[in-house]
């Protein structure tokens, strides 16, 4: 089958400094992924690369079985649903969440005018989804975070998107929100209809079962790819964050442990 997501030798360099160094990735059909890496990794203009907002200075991207350079990115991104605090940042305050959901069918912020009756519907039954039906009439502004990410996952997947794109969803939620939210994100991941997820974050704790393989990027370059059973152990880990770590589990559940010099040695 052909891959919903193909990256081969990406790199990326402005201003002289390598910004993503020879970066290859697939993400295959049934597959769900995790980038994980520090901050200033490479995992944002990773993604930036993704959705066409960062030009490569060399390699390839494929996506959904369409070429970068090749073939309209505005019309593509339409394909892939993006959740981000970028996106969070943008919406109007006194826009209802209907209308926010309404507004990723068509890539568009701050919708305007009056969505059709088919829209509508459609916005109303991804809400329903997300487990946020009731949210259909409250504006952005009154939403805690957690809805806000529920909102938005509903607006990527208006426009039934093959991949989609979580950048640090859990990023402002207290820990509670966010322990909701990742059982949600397990839930949506199991779904037989469910897109390829691409996770992006730097708390293994975020990653629940369902996600199927792992990413390392460290100061732009692939430390690791494959299958999570493979990638995720201490030693990899001890080498992406360059200190030394043990990964752990905890009721089905990763954990990671930074460790001293003494617990090095055990």
């Amino acid at each position: 089958m052909a891959p919903i997501l193909a990256v081969a030798r990406l790199t990326i360099v402005r201003d002289g400094t390598p910004i993503l160094r020879d970066v290859s990735w697939r993400v295959n059909p049934g597959e769900h992924w995790v980038i994980l890496g520090a901050n200033g990794s490479g995992k944002t203009s990773l993604l930036a690369a993704l959705t066409g907002y960062l030009m490569p200075t060399a390699g390839d991207i494929d996506v959904l079985g369409e070429r970068f350079g090749e073939t309209d990115w505005r019309v593509l991104r339409t394909r892939i649903g993006l959740v981000s605090s970028s996106v969070r940042q943008l919406m109007a305050d006194t826009e209802p969440a209907l209308y926010t959901v309404t507004g990723g069918k068509y890539a568009m912020i701050d919708f305007w005018g009056e969505p059709t009756r088919a829209d509508q519907a459609a916005a109303r039954t991804l809400l329903e989804l997300v487990e946020a039906g009731y949210l259909a009439d409250r504006v952005w502004g009154v939403l805690s975070q957690g809805e806000r990410q529920r909102v938005l996952i509903a607006r990527a997947l208006m426009s039934q998107p093959r991949l989609l794109i979580l950048d640090e969803p859990c990023a402002g939620l207290d820990p509670v929100a966010r322990e909701h939210f990742l059982q949600f994100i397990e839930r949506l991941a199991r779904r037989p209809d469910a897109p390829a997820l691409v996770l992006v974050t730097h708390h293994v704790e975020e990653i629940m079962p369902a996600f199927t393989h792992a990413l390392l990027l460290a100061a732009g370059c692939v430390t690791a790819a494959g299958p999570r059973a493979t990638v995720l152990n201490s030693r990899e880990l001890t080498r992406l964050f360059s200190s030394p770590v043990r990964l752990g589990r905890r009721q089905a559940r990763l954990q990671l442990d930074v460790l001293n010099p003494s617990q090095q040695a055990m």
